[in-house]
């Protein structure tokens, strides 16, 4: 799960950074107005944290350009004001919730996993795929209630496989979601492969049918055969 974070204080942006990270999530983070319309321009993201006031712009004229755009990221607006003109303008431009700091971190991971959940039509933390159950907040993969034990990247991948189930991901597009702007662009996507190919191995080791289709000169695809 890809977060974009949006703050300006650098020691809150950090731990809100640092935190989200050690719940599995991948987090990028910017500080202004500009790079984050550069970010959102640029890359989809299963949720924003973003702030009202920033250098350079407002996070609600922000969230104006993600609609404007079409975009479909969530988006919690973080803002140290507690007014509720802020909160009702934001909920209204489509943000999908509101904090006012100060905040415990834990209670914005448990928001950005409710958002997400709400996206992707979730109404728990289970995903089911046929005989396969996956509990994102827990971080665990069962097959015919037998657990599967997965790396964190071979999680991740079958989160973002099923979740899209039926639509071709290109591995342009599956780099981009699972390792973000700071992966290397290499000239070669072997290293999907190889996760693409363990996580097929051990799915079907566990009894899960053979769901993961390569598109030949596209991508792969999560769908029943």
């Amino acid at each position: 799960m890809k977060i974009l974070i949006v703050e300006d204080e650098p020691a809150l942006n950090k731990s809100i950074v640092d935190y989200l990270t050690s719940q599995q999530y991948l987090c990028e983070a910017v500080s202004n107005y500009r790079d984050a319309l550069d970010k959102t321009e640029s890359y989809d993201y299963d949720c924003i944290v973003l702030d009202i006031m920033l250098p350079g712009g407002n996070g609600l004229q922000l969230l104006q350009e993600l609609k404007k755009a079409g975009k479909t990221d969530g988006v919690i607006i973080i803002s140290a004001k507690n007014e509720l003109d802020d909160k009702i303008k934001g909920i209204s431009l489509g943000a999908d919730d509101y904090l006012t700091k100060p905040f415990h971190l834990s209670e914005l991971s448990v928001r950005i996993a409710a958002i997400i959940r709400r996206k992707n039509g979730m109404g728990s933390n289970l995903l089911t795929f046929e005989e396969i159950v996956i509990d994102i907040q827990a971080h665990t993969v069962v097959v015919y209630n037998q657990n599967i034990i997965l790396t964190r990247k071979e999680f991740e991948l079958l989160l973002y496989l099923v979740i899209n189930k039926n639509r071709v991901l290109s591995k342009n597009t599956i780099a981009e979601h699972m390792w973000g702007d700071d992966m290397d662009m290499a000239e070669s996507y072997d290293f999907i492969y190889a996760h693409i190919k363990n996580l097929r191995k051990k799915l079907l080791a566990a009894g899960a049918g053979d769901y993961i289709q390569s598109v030949y000169g596209m991508g792969y695809k999560f769908a029943l055969r």
